[in-house]
């Protein structure tokens, strides 16, 4: 695969992520998501890639989003919320995109697995490129990484 000259990366986020900083920050930290998008694409930019960020809370207009940038980007950062652990739809968008993606979680969904087994499943991972989860912003820099060596 030969490098892309300056990737464009998605960031796509999920339900109760646009809450970020109001959510119990045992969690999710104290930072808001702006904040992190903010962050993201500074660390893209400096890794010579170009991030758009979505976050919508409803599957529908999630589903048209990904569908939209089908085929125009090159990688992408997913942080599903809760529809990781069931929206299938979600899965098979992502699988659709034609583009590798990371799976990112700013908690660390396997240990809060061991008091709520839901989070312990994730519809989406074996299409992932790789998951990063329970390194709050960082593991968003450690995707942005992963898609990097993989794109080039």
């Amino acid at each position: 695969m030969s490098a892309v000259a300056q990737p464009r990366i998605a960031l796509l986020h999920g339900p109760n992520l646009g809450m970020l900083g109001r959510r119990p920050s045992q969690h999710y930290g104290t930072f808001t998501l702006f904040d992190l998008e903010r962050m993201v694409r500074e660390w893209g930019a400096e890794r010579g890639m170009r991030v758009g960020c979505f976050q919508s809370d409803h599957e529908g207009a999630f589903l048209e989003h990904v569908h939209g940038i089908t085929g125009i980007v090159d990688g992408a950062i997913v942080n599903p919320g809760a529809w990781t652990h069931y929206q299938w739809s979600i899965r098979d968008a992502l699988e659709s995109l034609g583009a590798p993606f990371v799976e990112v979680h700013i908690s660390d969904v396997e240990e809060r697995a061991k008091a709520e087994p839901h989070r312990g499943v994730s519809v989406v991972r074996e299409k992932a490129l790789a998951a990063v989860w329970g390194k709050g912003p960082d593991g968003y820099r450690e995707a942005l990484d992963i898609l990097r060596e993989h794109l080039s």
